[in-house]
């Protein structure tokens, strides 16, 4: 396919005045798009300072500073603020800028793109306030007490009517594929939130779920599995569809195999919970059920991978030059690693060794600061010239980003990885009476602090890196016009059928 939609929608040039009886002229709204990336930026920053915090506290204790920076206090705030601050806002500047240009439609409503964003900033200050004092439900993503959930759930109905409202006004016949994605983001994730989160409040500060014994233990990690699935990655692959070939100047590589990828994706996804209860006293069928479809999940996501990668043929050369391209495709190989191995996790002879093992939290960093970190990196790097109007401050600065991410990065999981396997085959060693070779848990924590001391320098790095982007993006907005008004675009009237005709491509 070519991209000939570029001539449905072209932007309005100072001083032009297109054919009122044949075109109709509109803004976007950047503005909105702008206040998401700044928040994406300020709160990586903080989550991962957190994170790099427990980090430390791991192999030197006396870094517990007190009741409330202790490592069970700071843990689940470090988990929130990097998958629902940090992820959460990277995906909502990635939809409301890709949408609208989808669509060729502005936003259905300002204020509600406003209501959005100070809402799901204000859930983000409660969760950070509340975490560290102890008030939690203790379940895994889903710890912040019930006043915060119901909050979530207005915001996200106000975000849904917003992004369906303007699904529904859009100019653009064709829905392309990474609209898709958002729409079963938006779906599940509120199927989840609201069924996990179903509770008895006793307090303004405590409740106690519905569900008893393993029953909860199978809807917690229904949406826990599932919270990954259609938070960390539908979106981000949303984002990939879009973003990618905009970078590369080229088509994705196969549109078919976007589509395949999306149903397969999505129908596979909602069954392999499970998988994490392995070995506890959840039903065998269950957890076997959650171990097939794991694996199962191997093949939309490798075809999601190899979608994403093979975009760039015929345009590899342009990594030497385009930062935002380099961080893609370090992105888009995490996403490959990550999901390749979870389904190997999954596997009950392998899920014996690695099952509460530093190997799972090699897994889950992959994943977040590999997959979703370098795609958001990517994502700014590309959008901050275009929203603020002026060349990158710095384009070796980011240059070095990249590196020091990368590498950081890699120490971590690698770090992660010899410390879970480790932890793992100690846990399971025999003597020849057949007692446990090493019945001390200390003995196994003292063989892997030195890996925990590495895990910090990786994550250091990475740190360091996000810093950079800050500075980067801080410096552009410096030198952006002090007027940013609005990008006018003309786009054909709207034909019989209600819809502009276009190829179903990736809008400009």
């Amino acid at each position: 396919m070519s991209d000939s939609s570029a001539a449905v929608a072209a932007p309005v040039l100072p001083g032009t005045a297109p054919d009122a009886s044949r075109f109709e002229v509109f803004t976007y709204d950047d503005r909105i798009v702008r206040q998401f990336v700044i928040a994406t930026t300020v709160w990586g920053f903080v989550g991962m300072l957190v994170g790099a915090l427990l980090a430390l506290q791991l192999p030197f204790p006396e870094a517990n500073l007190g009741e409330y920076l202790s490592f069970g206090r700071l843990r689940p705030l470090h988990t929130n603020a990097v998958i629902f601050a940090f992820a959460g806002n990277a995906i909502f500047a990635a939809i409301y800028y890709s949408t609208q240009r989808l669509c060729k439609a502005r936003m259905f409503s300002d204020l509600m793109s406003k209501v959005h964003f100070w809402g799901w900033q204000a859930i983000i200050v409660s969760a950070a306030i509340t975490l560290p004092l102890g008030i939690t439900t203790s379940k895994e993503y889903a710890e912040l007490e019930w006043p915060i959930d119901l909050a979530i759930t207005v915001i996200w109905v106000v975000f849904a009517v917003n992004f369906f409202g303007t699904l529904y006004r859009r100019r653009e016949k064709h829905m392309y594929v990474a609209l898709w994605f958002y729409i079963a983001t938006i779906v599940t994730v509120a199927v989840l939130h609201i069924g996990n989160s179903m509770a008895l409040p006793i307090s303004l500060t405590k409740s106690y779920p519905i569900y008893k014994g393993v029953q909860d233990a199978l809807v917690q990690w229904w949406y826990g599995h599932n919270a990954v699935a259609f938070f960390l990655t539908t979106p981000f692959l949303g984002l990939m569809y879009y973003f990618l070939p905009k970078a590369a100047e080229r088509p994705v590589f196969s549109y078919r195999l976007s589509i395949v990828h999306f149903w397969s994706l999505v129908f596979i996804y909602i069954w392999a919970g499970p998988h994490h209860l392995q070995y506890t006293a959840v039903p065998e069928w269950a957890a076997t059920l959650g171990m097939v479809f794991s694996v199962m999940l191997w093949m939309p996501s490798w075809g999601g991978m190899i979608n994403g990668l093979f975009t760039l043929r015929g345009a590899w050369h342009k990594l030497r030059d385009s930062v935002v391209l380099k961080m893609f495709v370090v992105g888009i190989t995490f996403y490959g690693m990550a999901t390749f191995e979870g389904p190997m996790l999954s596997i009950k002879t392998v899920n014996a060794l690695s099952h509460y093992t530093d190997w799972n939290i090699a897994h889950v960093h992959s994943g977040a600061l590999g997959w979703n970190g370098f795609m958001t990196f990517g994502m700014i790097y590309w959008l901050a010239p275009r929203l603020w109007r002026t060349p990158l401050w710095s384009q070796k600065l980011a240059t070095w980003h990249f590196w020091i991410g990368t590498i950081g990065i890699l120490l971590y999981v690698i770090a992660m990885y010899t410390s879970g396997v480790t932890q793992g085959l100690m846990w399971r060693a025999f003597d020849d009476a057949g007692r446990l070779l090493y019945p001390d848990f200390i003995e196994t924590v003292v063989q892997i602090r030195p890996m925990y001391w590495v895990r910090l320098i990786g994550g250091t790095m990475y740190l360091v890196g996000v810093v950079f982007m800050m500075v980067n993006l801080f410096m552009t907005i410096r030198k952006a016009p002090s007027s940013l008004p609005d990008p006018a675009v003309a786009v054909p009237r709207l034909g019989g059928d209600g819809h502009a005709a276009s190829s179903p491509v990736l809008a400009s």
